[in-house]
């Protein structure tokens, strides 16, 4: 089994359990999430040790290892990406499964399982170009300012939605035009999300234009855009504006 297809397998199947334990009807909404959180990451650990038993891993729901550090291959985890989502029973939550290869996203996957989907490096298709007015991913809950800013001198329509994997597979899908996040994120937020994105041909990149890149020793990786290459540069150059115009 390759790396694409193990990242496939392993986040489709733990979207599978993720989904099993909603419909079981045993827990709060609150309970859900951590129950959630601890089965999806457990089954997650397992499979990897399993079938990469030399490869290091950071998980959002394990306690991080200096170890990674010295690895050229890190899968980098968030076993429920979205957990307010999907104890709400929303579909706007997501599993990521990524592979990091000297700090470079080269391997992800993103289950959906709301939406029965699976989205991966391996089948990543471009989507298609945008037409009428543009449409930006923004948090349901925690908007970021540059964001709406953004938006706003854009013209676009903002499109509130859960996990940070789930906002940028609707990019993917065209359901929307892009994701700009300057909210603050982790690693794990993000990595499976821009591999994906990168292999369908779309920019990603940090909101200052510089290169994402994994496998740090602080894994806190606060902002990124999503979007089509032909729009990145006016977006680029409206946060420049906005950052030059904001008082020190």
């Amino acid at each position: 089994m390759t790396d694409a297809e193990l990242a496939r397998h392993i986040a489709a199947t733990a979207g599978e359990l993720l989904l099993t334990l909603q419909r079981s009807a045993l827990f709060s909404e609150k309970a859900l999430g951590k129950a959630g959180d601890r089965v999806a990451n457990a089954f997650i650990m397992e499979a990897l040790k399993a079938q990469r038993p030399e490869d290091a891993i950071l998980s959002e729901e394990e306690k991080d290892s200096p170890a990674r550090l010295g690895a050229s291959r890190v899968w980098i985890v968030d076993p429920l990406d979205g957990t307010r989502e999907y104890g709400e029973c929303r579909t706007d939550w997501a599993v990521h499964i990524a592979l990091a290869i000297d700090g470079a996203p080269a391997i992800g996957a993103v289950a959906l399982p709301g939406l029965g989907l699976t989205l991966c490096t391996q089948t990543a298709i471009a989507p298609q170009a945008a037409s009428g007015q543009l449409r930006m991913l923004v948090s349901r809950t925690r908007p970021a300012a540059e964001a709406l800013a953004v938006a706003e001198r854009l013209h676009a329509t903002l499109v509130p939605m859960g996990s940070a994997g789930a906002k940028a597979m609707a990019v993917l899908r065209g359901e929307a035009d892009i994701y700009l996040h300057s909210g603050g994120q982790y690693e794990w937020d993000s990595c499976a999300p821009v591999a994906v994105a990168k292999a369908a041909g779309l920019h990603v990149s940090r909101i200052d234009g510089t290169r994402l890149t994994y496998n740090r020793e602080n894994p806190y990786l606060p902002d990124l855009l999503i979007c089509r290459k032909n729009q990145a540069a006016e977006i680029l150059g409206l946060i420049r504006t906005l950052k030059e115009a904001t008082p020190a």
